[in-house]
C-alpha cells in the first residue's frame, strides 16, 4: 500500500492558498510532501496563466524541476481529454515529450483512451488506468487493455457515500470477474476523500490524498498544505486501526 500525493489537479488557481502551479511551487511542494510521507507525485501539467497542459515545453520543465527536487520518487501526470481539447493535438505533444514522467493517468471514459494508452506504451510512460463507473471498467477489460496498464486508479466522484461505495463495489466486481490481478489505488473526491482513504487501507489498497482531491482533514478544518493532507493519510496507515 502506498500513498500518493495528488498536488493540484484542475483547481483553479488561487482556489487555495497552499496550491501549487508553477514547475518551482510543484517542486518545492513536491519535496515537501515526500518528507511527509508520500510515495508518488501525481500532478496536474500547468502552463501560462496556470491553465493545465500536455504542451511539450511546460511537462518538459515541469518534469525536469520534479526530478531535481525528489530523485528517485515516481512522478505521475494527467492526460485528461479537457487539457487540451483536441485528441489529435493530445497525442502530438505527448509524442514530443522528452522529459518523460514515470507514469500518466487516462481515463476510461474518454473515447481517444486506448490511443492514448498506446501513445504512453510506445513511450516507455506506466500508465494509471483511471476508472470511474462500471463502464470505464467494462471497457477496460473488452478492449484488452489491462496488461498495458501498470495498475486500475479506481476514482469516484459520487459525493453521497452510499452511492460512492455501490459504484466503487461495482467497478471491483468487475475486475475481479475479468480476473485481473493490477495493483488498485482507491481514491474519492471532496465529501469522501477520508473514508475512502480507511476503506482502500482496510481492503489492502493504495490511496491518495491531496488539494486535487479536498483539501479537509479528517478532522474537518482546512489544511494548510498538501504536505498536511499526506501527513493525515500516512497516519491513518501508521495506526493500523481495522487493517
Amino acid at each position: 500500500m502506498i500513498v500518493q500525493a495528488c498536488l493540484n489537479g484542475g483547481r483553479l488557481v488561487g482556489s487555495h492558498p497552499g496550491l501549487p502551479v508553477s514547475p518551482a511551487e510543484l517542486a518545492t511542494d513536491a519535496a515537501a510532501v515526500v518528507r511527509a510521507g508520500a510515495h508518488e507525485i501525481h500532478l496536474h501539467v500547468r502552463g501560462a496563466g496556470g491553465r493545465e497542459s500536455l504542451a511539450p515545453a511546460d511537462v518538459d520543465t515541469t518534469s525536469a524541476a520534479l526530478r531535481a527536487a525528489v530523485p528517485g520518487t515516481l512522478i505521475g501526470v494527467s492526460t485528461g481529454a479537457w487539457i487540451e481539447g483536441d485528441d489529435d493535438r493530445r497525442l502530438a505533444y505527448m509524442a514530443d515529450w522528452r522529459e518523460l514522467p514515470d507514469y500518466a493517468s487516462v481515463n476510461l471514459s474518454e473515447p481517444d483512451a486506448p490511443a492514448v494508452i498506446e501513445r504512453l506504451r510506445r513511450l516507455g510512460v506506466g500508465v494509471e488506468a483511471g476508472l470511474a463507473s462500471v463502464a470505464d471498467a467494462e471497457r477496460l477489460v473488452r478492449l484488452g487493455l489491462v496488461p498495458l496498464s501498470l495498475r486500475m486508479l479506481i476514482e469516484i466522484n459520487e459525493q453521497d457515500l452510499s452511492e460512492a461505495m455501490v459504484v466503487t463495489d461495482g467497478i471491483l466486481a468487475v475486475l475481479a470477474k475479468a480476473g485481473v490481478r493490477r495493483p488498485v489505488l482507491l481514491h474519492g473526491f471532496d465529501a469522501t476523500v477520508w473514508a475512502f482513504v480507511e476503506h482502500a487501507f482496510a481492503r489492502g489498497y493504495s490511496t491518495r490524498v491531496g488539494l486535487e482531491d479536498g483539501s479537509a482533514l479528517p478532522d474537518g478544518r482546512v489544511a494548510n498544505s498538501n504536505a498536511d493532507l499526506v501527513k493525515a493519510a500516512v497516519k491513518l496507515l501508521a495506526s493500523g486501526r481495522d487493517y
